[in-house]
């Protein structure tokens, strides 16, 4: 069953407010849990810094409490070392350290050394996992908040489509071109039957161009013999002209009066045929 868009876009909103999707979120019992037990309270700035956090801040935050855990070892580290120090010379007894325990001592360390540095690798290992895998989320995340933003201009698109579609369907006169009313199969046979015979006239059309230029040519040569025909038929029928002129002159003018006696004589010939049934 096909779910509208409204349900789905509900689904999505309920499913973002029951999950807040924030790692500062994630990180608030492991952070509350020491202050409620030491019963400090957090500053506004701190309850600021968890609500509106930023990957700056995130960094800058990380690397100062980086360099204060480094200052804080160093400092834990002299002050333990001198604390044993001097319990060592004023105890009563003193504490005698023979150099066979240092031997042992210092095998102890490097094997805890070695072990803490392979703690380390696996832990660096882990943050690099972790540091993936958040890229990879927030990479997700956005494309969920992107998809839900074009989601929820779904609904309307849809509605002003289906106006569109009421109102071409409204000013479609029954029988004005039945292609319209068409079912989808016969429509895509029809799209299918236009689209080879926009092929096959692709086809000729390239055909055509191909003989293009040799007709071009061809063109070409017949205007070439045609321009000395022009020129001679020119000549000719300027020379016709001046020669009719120079015999009407020669005549002065009898070639008329000849022409019409002699339409005269014809018409008195076919008149006394006529009369006397006379066959030519």
């Amino acid at each position: 069953m096909v779910r509208s868009p409204s349900k789905v876009l509900g689904a999505v909103r309920a499913a973002q407010k029951g999950h807040d999707l924030s790692i500062i979120r994630l990180s608030e019992p492991l952070i509350q849990a020491p202050q409620e037990a030491s019963g400090e309270r957090t500053s506004d700035a701190s309850a600021s810094m968890l609500d509106n956090p930023t990957p700056a801040s995130l960094e800058a935050d990380l690397t100062h409490y980086k360099e204060l855990f480094a200052k804080l070892r160093f400092s834990y580290l002299e002050q333990v070392t001198k604390e044993k120090f001097i319990r060592s010379i004023v105890g009563d007894p003193p504490m005698v350290v023979e150099h066979q325990e240092n031997v042992e001592l210092e095998s102890a360390l490097a094997i805890s050394k070695a072990e803490l540095k392979a703690q380390k690798i696996e832990v660096a290992e882990l943050v690099a996992e972790l540091e993936q895998k958040g890229r990879e989320l927030c990479q997700k995340y956005e494309n969920v908040k992107m998809q839900t933003a074009k989601l929820e201009e779904l609904p309307e698109k849809i509605e002003g489509l289906q106006v569109s579609i009421a109102e071409l369907k409204e000013s479609q006169q029954p029988g004005s071109n039945p292609t319209l009313n068409m079912p989808l199969e016969k429509t895509l046979a029809l799209v299918e039957e236009r689209r080879k015979e926009r092929d096959e006239l692709d086809r000729q059309l390239e055909q055509l161009q191909l003989l293009l230029p040799r007709k071009t040519r061809e063109l070409e040569r017949l205007n070439s013999e045609l321009q000395p025909l022009e020129v001679k038929k020119s000549g000719s029928t300027a020379a016709a002209r001046e020669a009719k002129r120079r015999k009407e002159e020669a005549l002065g003018g009898a070639g008329d009066d000849l022409e019409e006696r002699g339409r005269w004589w014809r018409g008195v010939e076919s008149g006394l045929k006529g009369m006397l049934d006379v066959e030519s």
